[in-house]
């Protein structure tokens, strides 16, 4: 589905009832919330305090905590009610409090990097010779047994190529979607589905890491290096998460080091120089709670208030920046849409609730618990070897059983994908609802916010829902430098964002959530999936808006 001309868009939204193909469009609400929005914002504020103040938010960490409670008590100043903490299990959480490696020989010279989330803390300061090797199969560990004790290792990793990689042209530094490349996400991709390959592909690797975990400790290796995955000093950081369980394998310390750097000791150890490094990585691991927490409040309805509108985010991020674009900004933008719906005086007809998740990065947990305590869920697997898998490895089980707020649910409106303004939305292939989306897009349109695609979207919240049969639906945004520097890196901070970009969000938003609350009937839906598709209902639809996909044991969105 191409995006709709504006004049064609403008005539659906005042000409079409709500009972039609599209929707009559509340343009006088629409007005105020716009007013409210550019007059008062306080969008900036939100994320600025949530990055500056509060900083990075780990789940499982201090940080995310603080988030949590500082959000809560700021939906509840806000007159919003039932604002709570949503726990979820997720394990020990961890925290850092020094890195600095440093090159010994042939010269003295500090080095950028960062530790990897999950990893043990050095016993102070380590040295060692660098040694450059490749571990990625049984056969590596084989080769290099009884020669590693004492050594700081070079990891050499085989990394997937990334837009802009060999035979593409570079990814823009700063990029805005234009008319063209809007109607090519609106394009329906007839493409074949990926399949199960991906979760192979995870499950193997999640069985190798836990050998190469214990491989390493049994050696002796004092660390591990690793080259970021970006250029230009930028270091991107996650983390292996399931070593937040504490019967997994810890291994050794890890870091990521900046690509120069890290180029510069691997030529050294080609010319056949000797390299001696030193690292020291303060790290503890936080065993107190074993939940991590989401934020959850409401603006009741009216007549139909046991029917949900939900508005979501991801409250948590990575450590290596303070969450900014990921996801700061979609945090922002959900608060502030939360704040003017509430500062115009006016009653929803379905309650509208909103929804700051954690544990996104580590595998959707915490809009995945959520969805199973309330929504629906699947039977347990019965085998053990599936049992000892993380959730997001396992293969789907059947039948999708839903629970008491699946038929309540209208509708899940998420932002994650970096800063940059709405410029339309993903039906997540929904095609009954795209026509009320075209109109209630009309009165944006002059904001930038045109195109919807019966395409689908992954790597982020509303999954959990859309996977149940929910209607549940991602916002797409302009790029900006989210895919090129900010995501899971340390230049993902305040600066990166723009005033402008997140007015504008939050006009959207809070314009999408007032049309679905006040609709006379609950929006369009999909069946609920009965049996497995061709392609599993786990594996997540190619992301073409540049996010990165779904990793069931690491990153999301």
């Amino acid at each position: 589905m191409r995006s709709i001309p504006l004049h064609a868009l403008v005539a659906c939204a005042l000409a079409v009832p709500a009972a039609g193909l599209g929707q009559t469009v509340d343009l006088a609400l629409a007005g105020r919330i716009r007013a409210e929005a550019v007059e008062r914002s306080q969008v900036l504020d939100h994320v600025r305090h949530l990055t500056d103040v509060l900083g990075p938010r780990l789940t499982g960490s201090p940080g995310l905590l603080r988030a949590n409670e500082w959000t809560r008590e700021k939906l509840e100043s806000w007159g919003l009610e039932r604002a709570r903490l949503e726990p979820f299990e997720f394990g020990q959480g961890w925290e850092f409090s020094r890195c600095e490696v440093r090159m010994i020989a042939p010269q003295l010279v500090p080095l950028a990097a960062l530790p990897k989330a999950w990893t043990p803390g050095t016993t102070g300061a380590v040295r060692g010779e660098a040694l450059f090797v490749e571990l990625e199969s049984e056969d590596d560990l084989e080769r290099h047994r009884g020669k590693l004790a004492g050594k700081i290792l070079i990891l050499e990793v085989e990394r997937p190529e990334r837009p802009g990689g060999r035979g593409e042209p570079p990814r823009p530094d700063f990029e805005r979607y234009d008319e063209e490349r809007l109607e090519e996400l609106a394009e329906i991709d007839l493409d074949e589905p990926r399949g199960d390959a991906w979760r192979k592909r995870a499950r193997k690797r999640f069985a190798f890491g836990r050998k190469l975990a214990e491989f390493l400790a049994a050696e002796g290796v004092l660390a591990t290096v690793e080259r970021s995955s970006r250029d230009l000093g930028i270091l991107r950081v996650g983390g292996e998460s399931t070593r937040r369980d504490p019967a997994l394998p810890r291994g050794v310390p890890e870091v990521v080091m900046a690509a120069e750097p890290y180029q510069r000791i691997v030529r050294l150890l080609e010319k056949g120089e000797k390299v001696e490094l030193e690292i020291a990585v303060e790290a503890s691991f936080l065993a107190d709670d074993s939940k991590a927490y989401s934020t959850v409040a409401e603006i009741p309805g009216t007549d139909r208030a046991r029917e949900l509108v939900v508005a979501g985010a991801h409250l948590d991020s990575w450590h290596a920046g303070t969450g900014a674009t990921d996801d700061g900004a979609g945090v922002a933008v959900v608060l502030e849409a939360a704040r003017i719906l509430r500062s115009l005086g006016v009653r929803p007809r379905r309650t509208l609730r909103f929804a700051l998740w954690g544990g996104e990065e580590q595998g959707l947990l915490g809009s995945v618990s959520y969805v199973e305590r309330f929504v629906a869920d699947r039977p347990e697997p019965t085998d053990a070897a599936e049992l000892a898998l993380p959730r997001g490895l396992r293969e789907p089980t059947w039948p999708i059983r839903p629970k008491p707020e699946h038929g309540r649910i209208s509708a899940y409106f998420n932002l994650d994908n970096g800063g940059g303004r709405i410029r339309g939305i993903y039906t997540q292939g929904n095609l009954a609802v795209a026509p009320i989306f075209q109109s209630w897009l009309a009165p944006l349109a002059d904001l930038g916010a045109t195109t919807v695609t019966n395409e689908s979207t992954g790597s982020t919240d509303h999954v959990p829902f859309d996977r149940v049969g929910v209607p549940a639906f991602q916002f797409i945004q302009d790029p900006l430098d989210y895919m090129k520097h900010t995501h899971h890196t340390n230049l993902d901070t305040f600066e990166r964002l723009q005033r402008e970009d997140l007015v504008q969000a939050s006009i959207v938003m809070a314009t999408f959530l007032w049309q679905a609350a006040q609709r006379d009937e609950m929006l369009p839906r999909k069946p609920i999936p009965t049996q497995p598709p061709t392609a599993p209902a786990a594996a997540e639809p190619e992301d073409r808006s540049g996010a990165a996909s779904a990793r069931a044991a690491g990153g999301q969105g």
